[in-house]
């Protein structure tokens, strides 16, 4: 299947990304690697009449770390945000999850903020965002704004972003320190898109527990003063209320089965790898 026909604008400055937008709202998509938005074109599960290419936009290339955080603009590739070398220290969370997105040649075209702005359920970024914390910068021409990381994904390919809005940039929060973190995810394949995956940080103060593949965006829950004695008790618990889809890959029954058991091994594993300071 090929896409729709659509109209092309490669954007060569973000005011002329901007002004696009504004013109043609809802009718426009922002595209930058592809790798999200290509194939559902493909499969015309979207279909805009206009696609705004931004890759070349080189101020939107921008990474950056400080004690608050760390930063990637909208074209910085999944890829290139992997290599930098103060990521496992600076985010040890992305640093360990994010070899299981996709495959190296999908992270070398797929930017952070693109496979953010799709709000794929199933996806790991949309996932972790969630479960680190964080804010979303929204850019349009009537000024710039800035989204916690909770109130951005509002269902199955659903954001905060409005129609003349682009996502400029997104700040992950920098871990507690003494943090202990942890990730892992089932899929049928390396690469594919999970089944159930989870995301575990384990603070002095408790646990904060993500979980992606359950519902139509992802679901995270804070746990303070969690002791390891009643983690199971509370995954079981947690499993028991979660209400999944069923789908030909996993009924809704195996997914609160994985959710229990990775949720379990993940929770020990950020718990184990917490430490005083």
């Amino acid at each position: 299947m090929k896409p729709a026909a659509f109209s092309y604008i490669r954007a060569e400055s973000l005011g002329e990304a901007l002004d696009a937008l504004e013109q043609y709202g809802e009718d426009a998509r922002i595209i930058a690697g592809g790798q999200s938005l290509g194939p559902m074109l493909n499969m015309r599960l979207a279909g805009p009449e206009v696609l705004i290419d931004i890759m070349g936009l080189k101020d939107l290339d921008r990474i950056e770390f400080t004690d608050d955080g760390a930063m990637a603009a909208a074209c910085v590739t999944q890829a290139r945000f992997m290599g930098r070398l103060e990521l496992p220290r600076a985010q040890p969370l992305l640093h360990e999850a994010m070899p299981w997105i996709g495959h190296v040649q999908t992270r070398s075209r797929g930017t952070i903020c693109g496979s953010l702005a799709n709000a794929d359920p199933a996806a790991e970024l949309p996932l972790l965002l969630g479960t680190i914390g964080g804010v979303v910068i929204a850019q349009s021409k009537r000024g710039q704004r800035g989204i916690p990381a909770g109130d951005f994904f509002k269902g199955m390919f659903e954001t905060a972003l409005e129609p003349d809005e682009m996502l400029l940039a997104v700040k992950f929060d920098a871990p507690k320190p003494g943090s202990g973190v942890a990730f892992t995810e089932m899929a049928e394949r390396h690469g594919d898109f999970a089944i159930v995956a989870v995301a575990a940080v384990a603070d002095q103060d408790g646990v904060t527990l993500g979980l992606g593949g359950i519902g139509p965006k992802p679901i995270v829950k804070r746990f303070d003063g969690l002791a390891e004695r009643d983690v199971k008790a509370v995954l079981v618990g947690l499993a028991k209320s979660l209400d999944p889809q069923s789908d030909p890959k996993a009924d809704a029954a195996y997914r609160r089965r994985l959710a229990r058991e990775l949720g379990l091994q993940t929770v020990l594993k950020a718990m184990e790898r917490r430490h005083a300071v």
